[in-house]
């Protein structure tokens, strides 16, 4: 698919994200202008305290934007009814999970909830498409397990799973590899960007882990103190982006090999 063909799912127009008082208003970052597009896995990245988390709170409307615009599929996301935007937008989040007593299958079944009726009986159609995720993540072996039986790495997978089973066109993860060792970290990282390419639905996560994104990303949205920049990793890296991100005493960026090095 040409690149300039693919349909835009999420675009923000003079976004500007914070906090705001009766008497204080906090402006973290100002004017972000994206375009997320279909199929594409889109790593948000940035220092620590730069307003990553911020941001993802407010695109999926556990916060309001202090200024601007947000669409998802050219409806603006203020128009959303709770149960259209569930059927659209899928979250993944750090959160401790409430009951790991569920087993895998019926944490993953969870995802169908915006499609049952108010029973929330489960069809054949349901089912279909909780196994077709289930698969999709490696985890047939595991559905009959309970979530408290499972490594952070494993119950990952099963969020993940959860996700794609609510079907939805864009799914959004905060640090799906926190707490996870460096194989699983790329393990995770590896089957976003398969399932993004496989399912062609719109990926966008937010990490620490710059150059695993680097080498997996089809775009990346960098915050930097002197705003918000969304590009393919090559061309980031051709602008000198990632040079910004940390103070040069300690961390530099090789451009030649996309990654970074702490100075000797």
């Amino acid at each position: 698919m040409a690149e300039n063909s693919k349909h835009i799912i999420l675009k923000t127009e003079n976004l500007s994200i914070g906090y705001q008082s009766k008497k204080v208003t906090s402006v973290i970052v100002e004017n972000i202008n994206l375009e997320l597009k279909q199929g594409e896995l889109i790593g948000l990245v940035g220092a620590n305290g730069i307003g990553k988390s911020t941001l993802l709170r407010t695109l999926t409307t556990i916060q309001q934007p202090l200024e601007g615009h947000i669409e998802i599929n050219d409806i603006p996301l203020k128009n959303y009814a709770a149960i259209e935007l569930a059927k659209t937008m899928s979250l993944v989040l750090t959160e401790q999970l409430m009951s790991k007593n569920l087993s895998v299958f019926e944490l993953i079944a969870l995802g169908r909830q915006p499609y049952t009726n108010w029973v929330g009986n489960i069809t054949e159609e349901d089912k279909s498409i909780i196994h077709n995720a289930i698969e999709r993540t490696n985890l047939s072996e595991l559905k009959h397990r309970k979530c408290f039986e499972l490594s952070d790495g494993q119950l990952q997978k099963v969020m993940i799973a959860r996700a794609l089973a609510q079907d939805t066109d864009l799914i959004i993860l905060d640090e799906p590899t926190t707490h996870l060792d460096m194989y699983h970290k790329a393990y995770i990282l590896k089957l976003l960007q398969q399932l993004a390419r496989d399912t062609n639905k719109t990926i966008l996560f937010s990490s620490h882990e710059i150059d695993l994104a680097i080498q997996l990303c089809d775009t990346m949205i960098v915050m930097t103190n002197n705003g918000v920049i969304s590009d393919t990793p090559c061309h980031l890296i051709e602008k000198g982006v990632f040079e910004t991100l940390f103070p040069k005493d300690l961390i530099g960026f090789d451009k030649k090999t996309g990654s970074f090095r702490v100075k000797k």
